[in-house]
């Protein structure tokens, strides 16, 4: 009698466990992948309210943000993954044309002409789209062609990487123009490349990077290069954020000040504290330990995302899925490193915690890409 009580106690359970899981799969949302987002956008409004000292209407417009960005990431995933392998170049298309309009009519901002404010529509910048359309294309630029991909196809890839990284470029945004191209190399690489092409195009770069320097680089450029090996040549114009982020890092010590408590960020020694040098706050007040936390939350997200890519059940979506992955992953590291003065400053925001707007969304949109790959994946399988 216990026994067949026990039977039917375990067989409800499995029904309402199975109940549950076609819930989420018929909304097309994957519930870790969602608790992580979720984590880390509200630990991102908590940062955010200290950041910009409990300024209520940059709180409320980066709720507002994200929470358009949840919406857009809900619609995204409603569609099958495959509807956008077919729509890719036609993506693709309209991506660079909004480069070119934003080229003629843009509006500057931060030093950088990459925003559209076009009549009856809040401004965005078409760049930060691109770091989502890029990877789609070389997507389904690779997934029909043999794998490894020979050397005339990564050429050819390779130009169709270059071409929206150029327009960046040219609107002075360096660093999305790298974001774009590194999602573009993420597809090519999970491709299966031969190492050998991989070391001529390393060599090949180490080689063209003095004539860059020397010839082509902007002097905003050089300085941020020549800042980063030392602050201290300039310690109170191009030296003076990462000196004032670095002494706001160390200064946090292990458990941090406490929370609106961090004097180079309230006394305002930390410029663009609540955009690209937000970590410095978040260290400084909440010490090793705050900043362990956050890089914990973010890697739950892209252990969710690596998962998702390694279940993937055709070429395309498992080369999408394994870019976005590590596109956020390179989002984070470089503001990481950044903001550390590990690496060059080159403005990128830190992802769902600093103040944004299209970025967030584009985000948001990547999002909806590995749950649409995550729950179309059985109406996919070849």
């Amino acid at each position: 009698m216990i026994n067949q009580d026990f039977i039917r106690q375990s067989a409800g359970l499995g029904n309402r466990r199975s109940r549950y899981r076609t819930l989420w799969r018929l909304i097309h949302t994957d519930p870790p992948l969602l608790v992580g987002i979720t984590l880390l956008c509200c630990f991102g409004l908590f940062v955010l309210w200290s950041a910009s000292d409990g300024d209520e209407a940059i709180v409320q417009r980066q709720s507002l943000t994200m929470l358009i960005g949840f919406v857009v990431m809900f619609i995204v995933a409603q569609f099958n993954v495959h509807l956008f392998r077919q729509w890719a170049p036609s993506i693709y298309a309209v991506g660079l044309g909004l480069l070119l309009v934003v080229l003629a009519v843009g509006v500057e901002a931060n030093g950088a002409r990459s925003w559209l404010d076009l009549p009856g529509l809040p401004s965005f910048q078409p760049s930060e789209l691109m770091k989502f359309v890029v990877p789609m294309l070389m997507a389904w630029y690779l997934a029909s062609r043999p794998l490894p991909p020979r050397f005339k196809h990564v050429f050819w890839a390779a130009i169709m990487i270059m071409v929206p990284a150029a327009l960046i470029v040219v609107q002075n945004d360096t660093g999305t123009a790298i974001m774009v191209v590194m999602s573009g190399v993420f597809v090519v690489l999970l491709a299966g490349i031969r190492w050998r092409i991989v070391i001529m195009g390393f060599t090949a770069l180490l080689l063209a990077s003095p004539a860059w320097f020397l010839f082509l680089a902007q002097e905003h450029q050089k300085n941020r290069i020549l800042t980063f090996f030392n602050p201290y040549r300039d310690p109170t114009g191009a030296g003076y954020n990462i000196i004032q982020s670095q002494i706001a890092i160390g200064s946090g010590g292990i458990y941090g000040k406490g929370y609106g408590e961090g004097a180079q960020s309230h006394l305002d020694f930390i410029p663009e504290s609540n955009t690209d040098f937000i970590l410095a706050v978040l260290a400084e007040e909440f010490g090793l330990l705050g900043v362990m936390f956050l890089i914990a939350l973010y890697l739950f997200v892209l252990m969710r995302g690596c998962v998702i890519a390694f279940a993937a059940t055709d070429m395309f979506s498992r080369l999408l899925a394994g870019s976005i992955t590590l596109t956020f992953f390179f989002y984070v590291f470089v503001n990481m490193a950044m903001v550390s003065g590990l690496l060059p400053v080159i403005g990128l925001p830190l992802p769902l915690i600093s103040r944004g707007g299209t970025s967030i969304v584009t985000l948001f949109i990547g999002f909806g890409l590995l749950m649409s790959i995550q729950t179309h994946k059985t109406a996919n399988k070849i």
